[in-house]
């Protein structure tokens, strides 16, 4: 099925040489935040890796570093704003540049399956405060240093279950926060623009990670995707791919864009 682990291609050029991102869900091994914080690593940005488990977000930054002081982990709860400013704060404090922040990459994401009727207010409550207002929030906590520098990136994870409304995984609730996501970036293009700060999003479609927490391996997942043009799902590392274009100068004029990551599985 030809799925690549690596993509040696990319390491041609150093994209994000001497700018520091922020990546938001990063602590999980298997996880598309850890697989982009170490394609950031190898283009030469440092990187702040942030996740709701300390201990595991601070493994998944020495793992990517290769021992090298260019990637920290911090522990973040994207649902509290003291939390995401706090942890913006730290960043700063530890860039080596003088306090920026030129990339931030929305990842932390929340799912669950169920039906519309099954939707309780506490799972609605859940998902949303993870998925969207996790989003809004540690935007917002980069805002002002974009703003001061007159430049950044902001790439937010969605989901293709967004623009079709499932068929992934993740109920409703679920569908309706990424959906947000998308809304929350073009407002955002759309208002930072002037202050040559970009907005963007990718929608990926199945992955192989253990976001889903399925019991299926991936060969089945793989198998799963064979009606999709590429048959079969995609890997963490070409969505880091996605999000190293909307993070560089490869993509300096491009903003409130969603860029499909799925195989051809979702063609509107």
């Amino acid at each position: 099925m030809n799925a690549p682990t690596t993509l040696p291609g990319l390491r041609v050029g150093r994209l994000l040489e001497g700018r520091t991102a922020v990546i938001s869900g990063a602590g999980r091994a298997r996880g598309i935040g850890k697989a982009t914080a170490r394609l950031f690593v190898e283009h030469g940005a440092r990187v702040a890796l942030l996740d709701l488990d300390e201990d595991e977000v601070r493994q998944a930054a020495a793992d990517v570093s290769g021992g090298q002081p260019v990637a920290i982990g911090i522990r973040c709860d994207v649902t509290s704003e003291a939390s995401c400013r706090a942890a913006i704060d730290q960043v700063l404090r530890w860039d080596a540049s003088g306090g920026r922040v030129d990339v931030l990459v929305n990842n932390a994401g929340l799912t669950q399956k169920r039906g519309v009727a099954e939707i309780s207010g506490d799972d609605y409550q859940l998902v949303t405060d993870v998925v969207l207002r996790g989003t809004v929030l540690l935007s917002q906590a980069v805002i002002p240093a974009m703003r001061a520098q007159k430049s950044g990136s902001i790439v937010a994870v969605s989901s293709m279950s967004a623009q079709q409304g499932g068929g992934i995984f993740g109920g409703a609730h679920y569908c309706a926060a990424k959906a947000g996501v998308l809304g929350f970036s073009r407002a955002l293009a759309k208002e930072l623009g002037a202050d040559g700060i970009r907005a963007n999003a990718v929608s990926p479609g199945l992955i192989i990670t253990d976001f889903s927490r399925s019991n299926r391996s991936d060969e089945e997942k793989d198998a799963s995707a064979q009606g999709w043009p590429l048959q079969r799902a995609g890997r963490p590392v070409e969505l880091a791919s996605a999000c190293l274009f909307l993070a560089s100068d490869l993509s300096s004029f491009v903003t409130g864009a969603t860029l499909d990551v799925n195989g051809g599985a979702y063609m509107h």
